[in-house]
Order: structure tokens, then sequence, then C-alpha cells
């Protein structure tokens, strides 16, 4: 039996709600669909506080999506010092940050053409 490929939206969802699951904050999505030569459709950037929140919110994110589809990041990076960690999905990219490394870094300043969400978190931090 193939298993079913999970949609953007479906896989999107599933990353938000891991997410907010740990309370990652400050949680925007980059569509970049509409840019040439992008490697994938879409970045997920959100923070935390701490090395053990971003990696909190790295394992909520891979416990979430692999618990409602079985899809597993194809890869990791960034986990041992936990200031920025990257989870390629391929056509997500998901950027959980340290507050002050996401202000130098500046994704959503250097990919300023993308269409730019900023996702309400229905949990209150």
């Amino acid at each position: 039996m193939q298993k079913r490929k999970t949609s953007a939206d479906e896989l999107i969802a599933l990353i938000l709600q891991g997410i907010e699951e740990v309370k990652g904050q400050n949680i925007n999505l980059l569509d970049l669909r509409e840019i040439e030569n992008t490697v994938c459709d879409y970045f997920i950037i959100c923070n935390g506080t701490s090395n053990t929140h971003v990696n909190a919110i790295v394992g909520s994110i891979q416990k979430t999506v692999s618990k409602a589809s079985k899809d597993k990041p194809w890869h990791v990076e960034g986990t041992e010092n936990a200031e920025w960690v990257l989870m390629d999905y391929v056509n997500v990219v998901v950027h959980v940050f340290q507050k002050q490394i996401r202000e130098f870094y500046d994704i959503e300043g250097l990919w300023g053409d993308a269409k730019f969400t900023t996702v309400e978190s229905s949990i209150n931090n």
C-alpha cells in the first residue's frame, strides 16, 4: 500500500500546530511560489526563547507531522547548538531560531519579495 502524499496546506497546518503546542513565538509564513528559482514553496519561521525551547519546537513539529501524516523531514540541521534549526520538508522549509539569531539573519528581510503572512497564535504566549 502506497502512502498518500501530504499536501502543502496540510503539512503547513501540522507544522503550525507543532509550533503552537510548545508555544513557539512570532510565527511567519512566507509564500515563495511567485519568486523565480526558489528551492521550496514556503518558509515557516518562528523563534524560541532558549536552545532548549528551540529543540522542543523542533521535536514537537516532527512528532505532530509524523503522527498525522507519517512524513519525516528530508533533512534537519542545527540541533547541536539550537540557535537556528532548519527542517527541510522539501516543499516547506521550517526555520526555528533563538530571537537574537533571527534578528541577526533577518530571513524575512532577505526574502522581501515573498508573500508574507503573520500567523496569529491560537495559544496565548
